[in-house]
């Protein structure tokens, strides 16, 4: 899995900072791990410069699962790691979501190991 970190003016994107979005992707979305192609964070700053306050630091992560349409959620935090940490939960919920759906379509189009040939013309 490819993570791709970008951020706006306001935000200093360091190694230190990248090492956190790793660590937190990873441990959050390690079980979805072998569906996930990338997953591109997009960290900005919504007020910039003008206001320190309020919750203002945004983290848009968008995951691309293989075979699907990628799926993108937005975390607004006072803290740029409040925002990662919130973004990923919501990811994990939605990718658990998602890909759960996935499965149980092809459980569903499946055909029971039980059941034998002449089940199916009876």
């Amino acid at each position: 899995m490819q993570v791709q970190i970008n951020s706006d003016r306001n935000i200093q994107a360091d190694e230190r900072l990248a090492e956190f979005v790793r660590d937190t992707l990873n441990h959050k979305l390690q079980r979805f791990a072998d569906h996930l192609t990338r997953i591109e964070v997009h960290l900005s700053d919504e007020n910039g410069k003008t206001k320190q306050d309020g919750h203002d630091k945004r983290c848009l992560l968008e995951a691309r699962p293989q075979g699907l349409e990628p799926v993108a959620v937005t975390e607004l935090a006072p803290t740029v790691g409040q925002a990662i940490s919130g973004a990923a939960d919501k990811l994990q919920r939605k990718l658990g979501t998602v890909i759960g759906k996935l499965r149980d379509k092809q459980s569903h189009g499946q055909r029971p190991d039980f059941v034998t040939e002449e089940d199916e013309v009876n």
